[in-house]
């Protein structure tokens, strides 16, 4: 799950990394979405429905990423927040950041499929 901007997400800016884009097979859920008007939280069961309907369950594992680990770090929170009976997700500490580093590794970019 790749929770950056859309816009990052399919590659259209791109302001810190060398290339645009996101890990093949992300489903991009950006983050900033998980804020109400005041910049709280939504509420538990609003984050649960959103993150459900992102395919959060206890079937699949889930790695979270961002540009660099902290908006993904806070969005685990939101996960757990919700209440959702899922396995706590995984971070991947270096985000698109550490994984675009390495030119070897493939990159999607465009809407998510």
């Amino acid at each position: 799950m790749d929770v950056r901007a859309h816009n990052r997400y399919t590659g259209e800016v791109e302001p810190f990394d060398r290339v645009g884009g996101h890990i093949p097979g992300a489903v991009n859920v950006p983050g900033g979405d998980d804020f109400d008007e005041s910049g709280r939280f939504l509420a538990a069961d609003q984050l649960a429905n959103r993150y459900a309907d992102a395919g959060v369950d206890a079937d699949r594992e889930v790695v979270v990423s961002c540009g660099s680990g902290i908006t993904a770090a806070r969005t685990i929170l939101a996960i757990e927040a919700a209440g959702l009976p899922v396995p706590t997700p995984a971070l991947y500490a270096g985000s698109y950041s550490d994984w675009s580093s390495d030119p070897s590794r493939p990159i999607a970019t465009g809407p998510q499929s």
